[in-house]
């Protein structure tokens, strides 16, 4: 058999292809990075060979998997990979749903002046499923607002300031839309809006708890959540939303967009 080297050393796949576009940094203890999926920042507290624990300013730990590119070292995509040489991992902390290290026996905080809003019961639900732990934690109480248009005569009641600040959690923010034409006239030092291109919070969960490949693209005009259960041979929204959300385990079954959404808003209200 010929052996080639150089430019012809063989195929290459895509894979291969994208590792060599990223450098291979150590993940050591305290190197500062960012994931770039979530923009979530922090500095490195442990590295297993698939994942790297990352501490906020909030001293609140994150879970990442090692993937390619996936972080930023000095503004710089790379991937970060465990040290060679390093321990063997061992079960290390338990974990939230959110992956933050959990507080044994933890006593809720009292509630903060300061809130994070949400458009509806089913992003009350998610971010309940998946960050309760640390809310309580920190004493954020989560507000549901029952629709997008309501949040100006809220803030007016709610009244923000430097020990009052509010964070506003929004499907489909994205430029030239309503929503973010309302968050530019809303937002302001004390108010910070975050959000998803997703049209609905049902399809920030990834699709893979479903066992499907992705979601069914619904066309405009027609009620998102009928039209999709009717894609998906589903009878009854409630139900489905109700299986949905006990599939969701943790923050991997999430879309990494919802993810960093939430975290920014967290941080916002607690750096009060």
């Amino acid at each position: 058999m010929t052996n080639y080297h150089g430019t012809l050393a063989g195929p290459v796949g895509a894979k291969q292809r994208l590792a060599a576009q990223y450098p291979v940094v150590d993940g050591v203890f305290g190197l500062k990075v960012a994931h770039r999926g979530s923009r979530y920042v922090g500095t490195i507290r442990s590295i297993r060979p698939n994942e790297v624990a990352i501490e906020g300013a909030t001293g609140l730990v994150r879970n990442f998997p090692l993937e390619i590119g996936a972080f930023l070292v000095d503004g710089a995509a790379v991937t970060l990979r465990r040290p060679v040489g390093s321990a063997s991992p061992t079960n290390g902390p338990a974990r939230t749903a959110s992956g933050s290290i959990a507080v044994p026996n933890a006593r809720a905080r009292v509630a903060r002046a300061a809130r994070i809003v949400v458009e509806g019961i089913h992003d009350a639900e998610l971010l309940e499923k998946v960050w309760g732990d640390d809310l309580r934690l920190e004493g954020v109480v989560v507000e549901r607002l029952d629709g997008l248009d309501n949040i100006e005569e809220f803030v007016r009641e709610f009244r923000p300031g430097p020990q009052r600040r509010l964070g506003v959690l929004v499907d489909h923010l994205v430029a030239g839309s309503k929503e973010d034409r309302i968050a530019q006239r809303v937002q302001s030092d004390f108010v910070k809006f975050t959000g998803t291109p997703y049209i609905d919070v049902w399809t920030a969960i990834r699709p893979k708890v479903l066992g499907i490949e992705r979601w069914p693209e619904i066309p405009k005009g027609q009620p998102f959540k009928e039209a999709t259960c009717a894609a998906l041979g589903v009878n009854d929204p409630r139900q489905f939303w109700r299986d949905l959300l006990s599939k969701v385990q943790s923050y991997r079954d999430l879309e990494p967009a919802v993810v960093g959404a939430v975290e920014q808003l967290i941080d916002f209200v607690t750096a009060s």
